[in-house]
């Protein structure tokens, strides 16, 4: 069975497991540093999910061309249907596609957003998809990334290693996922040459939420 198959079944109760699980910090994370895309001409939104996002994003960024990729047609599916009736709905492209195998147009886009989005990768993969994204981004392009973290010591660090072990274990349960564990994003980030504009963390440091810009290389 497929993970983009296994990820459908999970569209209907993906929101209330993240509630019963986190509350709304998982939102949070997601809606923290959306404001900062509010000049963008040209969003590339990655795993979107059920649509809440584009709903914020909409509005945040009202002149923006939004594409938005998601291997889930159930998802895909589920963010059209929040966003009908909108007049502005328009300026979302949906497109169904597999960021493993799917490229994108070089320097197309302002921005990016990826919430809760690589962790679905292993390290190997991660690093296709993100170089991916990243070919994808002109230079001074903001990348809006939230996803869960491991703090780096204490009781913190102990209690994410719990989370992440059950959720690693639910999520290869139900979508047959071959990753085990986080991806090192800091890493990847700092090697491609972006700085951190702003950076929040929910749940002890285990959900985290950055704004990154793509530095300008000098010639």
């Amino acid at each position: 069975m497929s993970a983009a198959r296994t990820f459908d079944r999970l569209a209907r109760i993906y929101r209330p497991l993240e509630y019963l699980a986190f509350g709304r910090d998982l939102e949070r994370a997601r809606f923290a540093h959306l404001s900062r895309l509010r000049d963008c001409g040209n969003i590339l939104v990655a795993g979107e999910g059920d649509g809440r996002c584009l709903e914020r994003l909409l509005s945040a960024a009202p002149r923006a061309r939004i594409e938005c990729l998601d291997i889930s047609a159930a998802m895909l599916a589920a963010a059209k249907a929040r966003l009908a009736g909108r007049a502005d709905a328009d300026r979302v492209a949906f497109r169904h596609a597999d960021l493993l195998t799917t490229d994108l147009p070089a320097a197309a886009y302002d921005a990016a957003v990826t919430f809760f989005f690589v962790d679905c990768f292993s390290a190997g993969q991660a690093d296709g998809v993100l170089r991916r994204i990243h070919g994808s981004l002109r230079p001074g392009a903001l990348w809006l990334w939230a996803d869960f973290a491991l703090p780096n010591a204490g009781l913190a660090r102990l209690r994410a290693r719990i989370w992440l072990a059950v959720l690693y274990a639910f999520f290869r349960w139900q979508t047959s996922l071959s990753a085990r564990e986080l991806p090192p994003m800091e890493r990847f980030f700092q090697h491609a040459g972006y700085e951190a504009l702003a950076d929040s963390l929910w749940q002890k440091g285990l959900v985290r939420s950055v704004a990154w810009r793509k530095v300008e290389k000098s010639s």
